[in-house]
């Protein structure tokens, strides 16, 4: 008879760990239901507080509102200001929608990408107005041309304080939000709202302008000093400070996923970046001084070539995304820890998408309904920084933290498990074979008393309880060679027995306390 003791330590859940590393260094003591989240000791200094350096930063931004808001009112008048504002705020939910589809495989938490956007429309703005106005005058007062003065200020200084202001945003989040600054896409999304954010308010001080002309000399219509500005920098160019600022991102994109050993790379790749981006926008602001044609040559030459390479790239960045979630999490599924089918899912936006709309309709209410789909997005987004995780660490560019870091996002993942898996699971096998419920509604997996289950190939099948009677929980149940049927399931938080790395696959029943 063996030993119960030997056979509870060899049902202990495991983790799929790089090879050069010990299990035992990386798995540690699973955390319980209930443990989370994960709280720093108190501290004996103020400043040290999270809820303090939050509203510094808050208080911060407010201030640079207020100031750059008096500022612009100023130079348009009220009026100016309220046509300025009216028009220039046209793009910015397009942008916005934009970077935020780029970001759908892994989405950034919303206050750093608010934070973004607040430092382009107040801070940065505030610095580029009181630098440029500053130089510009210095320059005047050295050179006593005041023309040259003007054209020398927009091609070289307004570049190097508008891109550094805006840059200064990427670096913080950089620097202090390195958990949710991954890889090229983050890079590019935290500078496209950023850029944004300044290019609201500028456009403010533009057309405003504009508009305060146009009243002084009686023009109106398309004739007006106030259209041609919109045309050129709403209808024309609304990427054009987005474009500028996403190389700097892309600069700290690529430094984030290079090895922690290159150090000299990490910090010259966004400086790079930094240089490309302040080239780029001197050339756009210089364009008027190369003659009467020379907007629209830089503009078809230089503009559109580079904003359709940078798109690329950031769809490139965002396609591999998905091919890392295919590559890295069938590792997790061989463990135990995802079901067969959800490697493929998670790799697909479609199933991805189809999954959430699964689990919302097969809840009863809206009100779950809702919840459910939440916990489906949850899920992807857990597992694919997993995913993106255990790539940097195959590339050297993971911390010491690496191990906890793993266990927090796998214990996040097993209190979804129950929402999520049938729903990625069944999401796959509908994008795996197109029409095979042909237009009829699904029966959902679990909650409606009507049991089924569909079998997998790979030598073994998955039964997904939906039949269960009193007493059960959803789950899955499975067996080599052939499908199961309903069995009890487990519980939130509990996780999955134990397999050894690469073995096969076992049950999803919760061990018996």
């Amino acid at each position: 008879m063996s030993d119960p003791s030997v056979q509870q330590q060899q049902a202990r859940p495991t983790v799929p760990v790089l090879h050069e590393e010990r299990l035992d260094l990386v798995l540690g003591a699973a955390p319980e239901r209930g443990r989370g989240r994960y709280r720093p000791h108190r501290v004996g200094m103020v400043w040290r507080s999270k809820v303090f350096r939050a509203g510094a930063v808050i208080v911060a931004l407010v201030l640079c509102g207020l100031v750059i808001l008096a500022l612009v009112r100023e130079q348009t008048g009220p009026e100016g200001f309220l046509v300025g504002l009216g028009l220039a705020v046209l793009p910015v939910p397009l942008l916005m929608a934009a970077f935020r589809w780029l970001d759908r495989v892994e989405p950034g938490p919303w206050r750093n990408l608010l934070f973004s956007f607040a430092w382009g429309a107040c801070a940065a703005a505030l610095v580029a107005i009181i630098a440029n106005s500053f130089a510009t005058r210095w320059i005047a007062t050295a050179t006593a041309d005041p023309a040259s003065a003007d054209t020398l200020g927009a091609t070289v200084i307004a570049p190097v304080v508008e891109e550094s202001a805006k840059a200064a945003a990427v670096l913080l989040i950089f620097l202090f939000r390195r958990r949710e600054f991954s890889g090229v896409v983050d890079g590019v999304v935290v500078a496209g709202f950023t850029a944004t954010g300044f290019a609201f308010t500028e456009n403010i001080l533009y057309l405003g302008n504009a508009f305060g002309e146009d009243q002084l000399s009686g023009s109106s219509g398309f004739a007006s000093v106030t259209a041609g500005t919109f045309f050129v920098r709403i209808v024309m160019s609304p990427f054009a400070h987005p474009l500028f600022t996403v190389l700097t991102g892309l600069g700290f994109g690529f430094a984030a996923v290079s090895a922690r050993r290159h150090r000299a790379r990490r910090i010259a790749l966004p400086l790079l970046g930094l240089l490309l981006a302040m080239g780029l926008h001197a050339l756009w602001n210089g364009s008027s001084s190369f003659g009467p044609y020379g907007f629209y040559a830089v503009y078809g030459i230089v503009m559109v070539p580079a904003f359709g390479l940078v798109t690329w790239l950031a769809i490139w960045s965002r396609q591999r995304e998905l091919r890392t979630l295919a590559a890295e999490l069938p590792a997790y599924a061989a463990a135990g820890w995802l079901t067969p089918a959800e490697p493929s899912a998670l790799s697909s936006m479609r199933a991805r998408g189809m999954a959430r709309d699964l689990a919302r309709h097969w809840q009863p209410d809206r009100t779950r309904g809702r919840a459910a789909a939440r916990a489906v997005a949850e899920y992807e987004s857990f597992a694919t920084s997993l995913a993106g995780l255990r790539r940097r660490a195959r590339h050297g560019a993971v911390g010491p933290d690496f191990g906890a870091r793993e266990r927090e996002l796998l214990h996040h993942l097993w209190q979804r498990r129950e929402v999520a898996a049938p729903a990625l699971t069944h999401a796959a096998l509908l994008t795996a074979r197109p029409g095979a419920h042909h237009g009829r509604p699904l029966p959902p997996p679990y909650g409606t008393g009507n049991g089924y289950a569909n079998g997998y190939a790979n030598g073994y099948g998955y039964g997904y309880g939906t039949g269960y009677g009193p007493g059960h929980t959803p789950g899955y149940g499975q067996t080599h060679g052939h499908t199961q049927g309903p069995t009890p399931g487990y519980a939130p938080g509990a996780y999955p027995p134990p397999q050894p790395y690469g073995g096969a696959p076992h049950s999803h029943r919760r061990p018996p306390s």
